[in-house]
């Protein structure tokens, strides 16, 4: 009889520590399948526009690309950041993805002789006004809770696709368009995979800056491939 009532003890044990391990990590069940589909191959890409016409840019397009720059440095620098509070995987992986992202605009820059705006500005350290405003804000709410982290995570990626889409109705120089579809693309990517893990922590989003339809057909759809 002891050693039934042992035999039990032990594996309700055994089932505890399984079920304690599940929970643990149910909320961090973001491998690298879930978002390594944006990273960008720069060495690729530069092949790509390097092979585009030079055509003549315009004060619009060059003003787009500087300010497109650091918006991806926004996020890159926001998900190191909330990695660093959480330790949730897919910061660590989707800011990598982003730095990739960085690395595209700046081959635009320099195609084009365009003083790169970032410089040697540290990590959450912007030129733009609003961007900083908007680092500040968001890092602020990430930090309240892993689900707020996701949810931030959503609206960069929803912000950076309105942007893009507006950036892309006044651009018409063939390798600005490449990238920027890259990009767009990518965070149709980082979109998905945010809505996923705040899914799995019980939480919901609502899209701030794309439409309902459009962000209902990027979360209904596959993750996409091409970089």
């Amino acid at each position: 009889m002891k050693n039934i009532l042992k035999h039990t003890a032990i594996s309700m044990l055994l089932v505890a520590l399984v079920f304690s391990f599940s929970f643990c990590n149910k909320d961090d069940d973001d491998s690298p399948s879930n978002d390594d589909n944006a990273v960008i191959n720069v060495a690729n890409l530069q092949l790509q526009v390097n092979n585009l016409p030079n055509q003549p840019i315009s004060p619009e397009e060059r003003t787009s690309l500087v300010f497109m720059r650091e918006e991806e440095k926004l996020a890159r620098d926001v998900y190191i950041t909330l990695y660093n509070k959480w330790g949730s995987r897919i910061f660590n992986n989707i800011s990598s993805s982003e730095q990739t992202h960085m690395e595209a605009v700046l081959i635009l820059l320099n195609k084009y002789e365009i003083p790169d705006p970032i410089g040697s500005n540290p990590i959450g350290v912007f030129n733009n006004a609003a961007l900083q405003t908007l680092y500040n804000e968001l890092v602020a709410n990430g930090k309240w809770s892993v689900l707020d982290a996701y949810k931030v995570g959503a609206t960069i990626e929803d912000l950076d696709i309105f942007d893009l889409q507006n950036a892309m109705a006044i651009v018409d120089n063939q390798d600005i368009e490449l990238v920027y579809s890259m990009l767009t693309k990518g965070s149709r990517n980082h979109l998905r995979a945010f809505y996923s893990n705040i899914l799995k922590v019980g939480g919901s989003y609502t899209p701030q800056y794309i439409s309902q339809t459009e962000f209902d057909a990027i979360i209904n759809s596959s993750m996409e491939t091409g970089f």
